[in-house]
């Protein structure tokens, strides 16, 4: 009996020990928790942060457009009292009897000639009226539609202005969610995410893409700011941008707008300089380094860095910027 009880003792003692060791840490959980929310939480930030620049650069397009359609009322204006003045001659010239029928130059020439002399006047400033009344009506037209135009333009910008108020605080109020579950992390946690380990250096191609490439690489441990153009941090499309800027490429701003540039590639094509943009939102961006890794700005808390292409997030589409 008591060889019994010791071996069912020894038995139980040895499943509590394997169960306690199949379990996770008490803390493990919850720090893998907290890192999730924060991911999760920068990413929502991220995408409000996108749809904040892309209504600010709408905004400033339809400002512009204002711009341009008030010129062109201004130019349409100016030209419209030429050709009035020149009307008003012409009106104040038929009131003193500059201008005559056929029955008065016919009357009062004193030869055939003399008629036919008249008569030719007489077309010429008819010619002339027409032809700067025509003129005049256009040029009215064209102010009327530039006047319309600047209207609807300034009505679209004014409909922008508050999307643009709206959209910032959204953003602000994530981003501040954001940094403020960043501050809760514990310091190993913000170590992990700030690690970046050895800068990837790669062969990169000629041409524009590889130009850009070599920027993006050269930009790895810079942080991560939302909504930063560089040159001391970024965010994902700005790094995306300036690294095509040193290239002498020009593309926009926004990751949505990043989505339709050059031409699409499968992921089986992928080259070097290749955008990378992911989630459906098509809210984050990376640049290839080749057809297995890709570098980008990830978020606030991560600097710049080179990761695995399809550990970042589930791709949307690739473009080919060049070639």
């Amino acid at each position: 009996m008591p060889g019994r009880r010791a071996a069912r003792t020894t038995a139980l003692a040895a499943v509590v020990a394997a169960t306690v060791v199949s379990m996770p840490s008490a803390h493990a959980q919850p720090a893998a928790d907290a890192l999730k929310e924060y991911t999760e939480l920068t990413h929502h930030a991220e995408k409000l942060t996108q749809d904040h620049l892309k209504a600010t650069g709408d905004l400033a397009k339809a400002n512009a457009i204002v711009g341009i359609a008030t010129e062109a009322e201004k130019k349409a204006l100016a030209e419209s009292e030429q050709f009035r003045g020149q009307v008003d001659l012409l009106t104040e010239a038929t009131f003193e009897g500059a201008r005559f029928n056929d029955l008065s130059a016919l009357l009062t020439s004193s030869s055939q000639q003399d008629f036919l002399n008249r008569m030719q006047a007489l077309n010429m400033i008819a010619a002339d009226q027409n032809e700067a009344v025509s003129r005049l009506d256009a040029t009215l037209s064209a102010a009327r539609k530039a006047r319309a135009d600047a209207t609807a333009a300034a009505n679209a910008a004014d409909k922008l202005v508050k999307d643009v108020t709206v959209r910032k605080t959204a953003m602000d109020q994530q981003v501040a969610t954001a940094r403020s579950k960043y501050q809760s992390l514990s310091v190993p946690q913000r170590q992990t995410l700030a690690a970046t380990g050895p800068k990837v250096t790669a062969p990169v191609p000629a041409g524009a893409a590889g130009v850009a490439l070599n920027f993006a690489l050269g930009e790895q441990g810079k942080p991560y700011v939302f909504g930063s153009n560089g040159p001391g941090s970024w965010d994902c499309s700005s790094l995306m941008q300036a690294a095509y800027r040193a290239a002498g490429v020009s593309i926009p701003r926004v990751t949505y707008d990043q989505a339709k540039v050059g031409r699409a590639v499968g992921r089986g094509e992928v080259a070097p300089g290749d955008l990378i943009i992911y989630y459906a939102g098509q809210s984050h961006v990376a640049m290839a380094v080749d057809g297995v890794r890709a570098v980008h700005a990830s978020t606030e808390g991560v600097p710049v860095k080179v990761a695995n292409i399809d550990s970042i997030g589930p791709i949307s589409v690739i473009r080919r910027v060049v070639g």
